[in-house]
C-alpha cells in the first residue's frame, strides 16, 4: 500500500456547548490537518505515472477545505440563540455552522469524508488543536 501525507493549517474560533470547563467559552486555535491518502497501485500512466496522486492536486484540495474554516467562527448548530446568531452576522462576523460538535475528533472526520467525496481513498486524517494535541480519523 502506497501513502502520501499533505498538511494544511487554519485559525478558528469555536466552543463547546455543554461542556463544563475552559472550552465552554469562545477560544480559537491554529488548527493544523494533515491528510493521508492510500492507493494499492501507482499511476502506470500519463502525467502521474509512478504516483498514488499529484501531490499539488492533494494540497490544492486539503487548501481549499480548510480555507472554508480559516478565520472563522465555527458554531454547532442549536448551540446559540437565533438572536445571538443574527447579531453576529450584523456585526459582520463570519460563522460556520456544522451539524455536529465543533471537536478536533468531529473536525478529523469532516476533513476525512470532504477528501472522499473529491474521490481520494483516504487512510487517515488528523486535526491537532495545539501543537501537542490531535484527534485522527479513519474508516
Amino acid at each position: 500500500m502506497y501513502e502520501l501525507t499533505t498538511e494544511n493549517s487554519f485559525d478558528a474560533a469555536h466552543f463547546l456547548a455543554g461542556y463544563k470547563g475552559k472550552c465552554s467559552n469562545l477560544h480559537g486555535h491554529r488548527w493544523r490537518v494533515t491528510a493521508t491518502v492510500q492507493r494499492e497501485e501507482l499511476t502506470d500512466s500519463g502525467q502521474c505515472r509512478g504516483m498514488v496522486v499529484d501531490f499539488s492536486r492533494l494540497k490544492e484540495h486539503l487548501q481549499m477545505l480548510t480555507e472554508e474554516m480559516d478565520h472563522r467562527f465555527i458554531v454547532e448548530e442549536g448551540s446559540l440563540k437565533p438572536a445571538t446568531l443574527q447579531a453576529l452576522k450584523e456585526e459582520g462576523f463570519e460563522l460556520v455552522t456544522v451539524s455536529f460538535r465543533p471537536t478536533a475528533e468531529n473536525l478529523a472526520r469532516h476533513f476525512y469524508r470532504k477528501l472522499e467525496k473529491l474521490g481520494y481513498q483516504v487512510s487517515t486524517v488528523s486535526v491537532y488543536e495545539t501543537p501537542n494535541n490531535c484527534a485522527s480519523y479513519r474508516e
